[in-house]
């Protein structure tokens, strides 16, 4: 196991142990993962698919990870990353190889850059800025 994975258990297990304060979806099954990295052109890296399989979308106040889910309301439209993505990608122009992860509200969005993947598959996190030049990315 990666240190990344081995820290997204570790993030589970304390998830998990503060019901109080944080908060999670029920899980996503890998065929409704599979569709949300082939709606976005892109693949989760271990640490972030093991942490959305678990809950889907999780908070701990008050930070909210995206992740991926559904709702009856909203029906078979995946929701999280996958929505707020591809509304970026046609309101802001997000650079295709940018994942959105959380929302953020001074920076606009925290994501993962897809087109740096290390030998793990992992991605760098950066903050993106639709209003900075060159391109918006910051480090966070």
């Amino acid at each position: 196991m990666t240190a990344a994975v081995e820290a997204s258990e570790r993030a589970i297990v304390l998830i998990r142990a503060n019901g109080d304060i944080a908060h999670h979806a029920e899980g996503c099954d890998g065929q409704t993962l599979a569709a949300a990295e082939r709606a976005l052109g892109l693949k989760f890296p271990p640490s972030c698919r093991r942490l959305i399989e678990e809950f889907g979308t999780w908070d701990v106040p008050p930070k909210e990870f995206l992740g991926v889910y559904r709702t009856p309301a909203r029906g078979d439209t995946l929701l999280g990353s996958v929505a707020q993505t591809l509304e970026a990608r046609t309101a802001v122009r997000l650079p295709r190889h940018l994942l959105v992860v959380m929302l953020d509200d001074v920076w606009s969005f925290v994501v993962l850059d897809t087109s740096q993947t290390d030998e793990d598959g992992e991605c760098p996190v950066f903050a993106w800025n639709p209003g900075v030049p060159e391109g918006g990315l910051m480090d966070g």
